[in-house]
């Protein structure tokens, strides 16, 4: 996926989180930020960010905030809709029958129901922005939502459907997402159980560009529950 009109900004703070201020060449703006989560470790004073402009009539502010580069010098996109965008973007290079967003099933809206030679499938897209030591984790907030999700889709095994949790790994070179139980246990405990029951996990490293997201392969799923 591209975005349009990428412009280069320095991070200044985040009064909240849906907005942000950022230095672009010698004027302050306020910008719309893509992503709810606690960013941390990469939306510090300083920080090399980029905006998209796309141009949505109404809009309070011009630009949205979608990537920003790390301390450590890695480019990680932060845009909280990437992941389902470049998911389905790759999901319709891998020769689908059926392939249906926001699929409703049970109490949720599971992101993708799939169908391939009669095989039925449920996936669950989580994008994975939070990088220690060249290892990703998930999540990086406490996520409810997150843990309903993999009883949904542990269930569902059950019912003679394929599952599957997908992490879009929006950063280069992380082949590896693990739960984060330092911030969020019971999702590290969910997890576990629903692998247990049969839900399968798959790695979708990305590559990133400024103003673009692209799935580069598909990795597998290594075992690891840890924290750090």
């Amino acid at each position: 996926m591209k975005y349009p009109n990428i412009t280069r900004a320095s991070f200044a703070d985040r009064p909240n989180r849906f907005i942000a201020h950022v230095m672009i060449d010698d004027h302050m703006e306020t910008v719309h930020v893509k992503n709810t989560g606690r960013c941390r470790e990469l939306l510090l004073p300083g920080a090399e960010v980029w905006l998209t402009a796309p141009g949505t009539e109404g809009r309070k502010t011009k630009y949205d905030l979608v990537a920003v580069r790390k301390s450590n010098g890695l480019l990680i996109n932060i845009d909280s809709q990437a992941p389902n965008a470049v998911v389905k973007e790759w999901l319709e290079k891998q020769e689908y029958d059926v392939i249906n967003p926001e699929f409703r099933y049970g109490e949720s809206r599971i992101d993708f129901y799939l169908e391939k030679a009669g095989q039925r499938m449920l996936m669950e897209v989580k994008g994975c922005t939070l990088e220690v030591n060249g290892i990703g984790y998930f999540p990086d907030a406490p996520t409810e939502r997150g843990v309903k999700h993999l009883r949904e889709l542990a269930a569902a095994v059950g019912m003679g459907y394929k599952s599957v949790l997908a992490f879009a790994i929006q950063m280069d070179g992380i082949t590896e997402v693990r739960a984060n139980v330092q911030t969020h246990a019971e999702f590290g405990i969910a997890l576990q159980e629903a692998r247990g029951a049969g839900v399968e996990v798959l790695f979708l490293p990305c590559h990133v560009e400024p103003g673009e997201l692209m799935i580069v392969k598909e990795g597998e799923y290594c075992g690891h529950n840890g924290s750090y």
